[in-house]
């Protein structure tokens, strides 16, 4: 979605709030919108002493007036004191009793956006793919999503921005008591045959065969141990062990040295783990 003129600087102003209006005022299109990017790649604070929660400005780090260029690369955020001190001299000349502070300003400057533009690629995949599905598709830009979360007060998370996308954004939301599922990658494990010690030489023995009593690990499991000293019930993923005594990785840590025959499976390894909010999708009680 596009925003231009008097629509672009009215919302970047009521979501940011930490750009000047007179900074603001002077953007159009697409520099609009570099603004709100500038604000993240900096963090959202002042690059020359790091400042938070004040008016920002744009910089030019090499000064106009001495043939530095308008593109973004060249653009910084300051705030209002250290923009007029710095006012057209080189960033050479402003930091030069901070070389720590200029060698990290020129670092971050030269970036590289190969992440972002990946993540562009696959974003705009995805939506072509499910375009041919004759799905209802709808994106929006972030000025949009962020635009919907403030305006209904809603806190900053991963899943909230998700229900904000866009223009069909109803405009009250039900969110009590909703805790979302959270699915994180972990990989199935590693091709490495054994492990190393600090020296590169090996401190355990070759891998054995992959699965134990019918367990593997990776998988889900159950376990209700009913007495000694680990008695209680545990739910998470597990680690076996040829002896038949396995580990357990649940939500509160690593249970070690439960017996097979203790465990009961509850989903095969699929690459991910799965947890509600911070809890785990399965109760560590019964």
């Amino acid at each position: 979605m596009s925003y231009r003129g008097r629509e672009v600087r009215d919302l970047l102003e009521r979501l940011e709030g930490r750009l000047s209006r007179a900074v603001l005022r002077g953007l159009r299109g697409s520099n609009a919108h570099s603004a709100t990017r500038l604000l993240l790649k900096w963090n959202h604070q002042c690059a020359y002493c790091d400042a938070r929660d004040v008016p920002l400005e744009l910089d030019h780090v090499h000064p106009r007036s001495r043939n530095g260029s308008n593109r973004v690369s060249n653009l910084t955020l300051a705030c209002t004191p250290c923009n007029q001190r710095k006012s057209n001299q080189n960033i050479g000349e402003f930091l030069k009793d901070e070389p720590e502070r200029l060698a990290g300003i020129l670092a971050h400057m030269k970036a590289s956006l190969r992440d972002a533009a990946a993540v562009n690629a696959t974003r705009w995949m995805l939506y072509a793919r499910l375009k041919t599905l004759g799905l209802p598709v709808e994106c929006g830009s972030a000025g949009r999503t962020k635009f919907n979360r403030v305006t209904r007060e809603l806190p900053k998370t991963h899943w909230l921005d998700a229900v904000c996308v866009g223009t069909s954004t109803p405009e009250s939301l039900i969110i009590k008591n909703i805790v979302p599922l959270q699915i994180r990658a972990t990989g199935h494990g590693s091709r490495q045959m054994c492990r190393m010690d600090k020296y590169g030489f090996p401190r355990t023995g070759a891998k054995q065969r992959k699965r134990v009593q019918g367990f593997q690990t990776g998988d889900r499991v159950r376990a209700v141990v009913p007495s000694g000293t680990k008695q209680g019930t545990y739910v998470g993923k597990v680690a076996v062990r040829t002896r038949g005594t396995f580990n357990i990785t649940t939500a509160h840590g690593v249970v070690t040295d439960i017996h097979h025959r203790f465990c009961v499976l509850v989903a095969r390894s699929d690459g991910y783990t799965y947890q509600q909010g911070k809890e785990a999708a399965f109760p560590l009680s019964a």
